[in-house]
């Protein structure tokens, strides 16, 4: 029985230390991806080219994180507020989705490029076609799609440029 029980402990053990080096290994691809304007704020991503906030609408980055209160917005509310900062602009669907990361949950999102990112929907740009009180939105719990009521419903906002 003694023998069984080190096995069993030791089986365990590797399987720690190989999802170690996987973390790892998905850390260091993260790294590659992403790469941070001067001050923090920003990040660009070498998939896509765009250029992100780091902070959520609401929050400010600070001393290498963001802080503050979330924002949420109607849709409307959200393009308006996008239009207001110079420069930047909602992103459509297919650019939010391409933030989701697979090997995470709760958020599934990289949380060194995206620190503070709240477990929770996030508006796009790209309306529903088939249902216009909608918009398309990127939930950040597990990363889904979904369409979300356009008038009735507040989301968070994350810019990109």
């Amino acid at each position: 029985m003694n023998r069984l029980n080190r096995a069993s402990v030791s089986r365990s053990l590797r399987a720690v230390a190989l999802a170690m080096g996987l973390t790892a290994c998905l850390s260091a691809q993260a790294q590659i991806r992403f790469t941070y304007s001067a001050d923090g704020s920003e990040v660009t991503d070498a998939q896509t080219g765009l250029t992100w906030r780091r902070c959520s609408a609401g929050q400010t980055w600070s001393a290498g994180t963001c802080s503050g209160g979330l924002s949420v917005y109607t849709h409307e509310a959200a393009l308006v507020y996008a239009a207001s900062q110079s420069g930047w602009r909602l992103p459509n669907v297919k650019e939010l989705r391409s933030l989701v990361d697979t090997s995470r949950v709760v958020p599934a999102i990289d949380t060194v490029a995206f620190p503070g990112t709240a477990s929770m929907t996030y508006w796009s740009s790209t309306p529903n076609i088939q249902l216009s009180s909608s918009a398309w939105s990127v939930e950040f719990n597990l990363g889904a799609v979904s369409s979300t009521a356009r008038n009735t419903v507040v989301v968070m906002v994350r810019l990109v440029r």
